[in-house]
């Protein structure tokens, strides 16, 4: 048997790359930074960076997050955070062949970032208007609209956008903003209070006004995972 030598494969780095997403005044918004180090210098850039020898890629993953935009390390470590898929492409990056691990982080209600790192300035974008990105972060960046889009018809991942209490009328603004597409209130409030632990009622809690007719009630997301049955989306209407 031939021993392994790995001086006969040529070196090669691995990064993460973020997509950080939230609803910001019924727009579905992105975190990006402004490189402040070439190549693409000046550029506009998903928030990311090189792994280190001793970290996981999801450690290297919410350490950049905090570095690059400033957020605590508190508040990067409680995002909703996952992996999308794997970026291998040999020419993603001039600087040497470069593998991406990225991820997809849903945050509600976010702190204005700043940049730090290697970031000249970070900032909260419309998702629809945000490119052209750097490297091949318009195309992460699709991917990752389009993976929660997805998640949202069989997951409970919608309430990760949510404040820890809020209304079904607030949750149904997010499913609106990442779908792209009015729903019925009625059928909406319906099959959400169908499903079995998707959400639950703030027992004895404070009930929100959001104009004229009866307060809202407040609810908080439910031990659930998945949705059974999966909520679609209208047919015809994805983003």
């Amino acid at each position: 048997m031939t021993a392994y030598d790995p001086g006969a494969f040529p070196p090669f780095a691995v990064t993460v790359d973020l997509a950080v997403l939230t609803v910001r005044g019924d727009t579905l918004q992105v975190l990006l930074v402004e490189r402040g180090q070439e190549p693409y210098r000046g550029d506009w850039a998903l928030p990311g960076g090189f792994l280190l020898p001793d970290e996981s890629a999801e450690t290297a993953a919410r350490r950049e997050l905090a570095e690059e935009t400033g957020l605590s390390p508190s508040t990067a470590a409680g995002l909703h955070l996952e992996q999308l898929r794997t970026y291998s492409d040999p020419g993603r990056d001039p600087r040497m062949r470069v593998v991406s691990v990225a991820f997809t982080a849903l945050v509600p209600d976010p702190p204005e970032p700043r940049g730090g790192g290697d970031a000249a300035r970070a900032r909260w974008t419309p998702a629809a208007t945000a490119g052209p990105l750097a490297f091949d972060h318009d195309r992460i960046l699709a991917d990752a609209q389009e993976r929660v889009a997805a998640k949202f018809e069989y997951t409970c991942v919608a309430t990760a956008f949510c404040p820890p209490e809020f209304t079904l009328g607030e949750l149904q603004r997010v499913y609106e903003t990442v779908w792209g597409v009015a729903l019925d209130r009625p059928n909406f409030r319906r099959k959400v209070l169908a499903t079995p632990g998707f959400v639950e009622a703030v027992p004895g809690g404070p009930r929100r006004t959001g104009g004229r007719g009866k307060p809202a009630a407040l609810h908080r997301a439910g031990p659930a995972r998945f949705l059974h049955p999966p909520l679609l989306r209208p047919e015809g209407r994805h983003p």
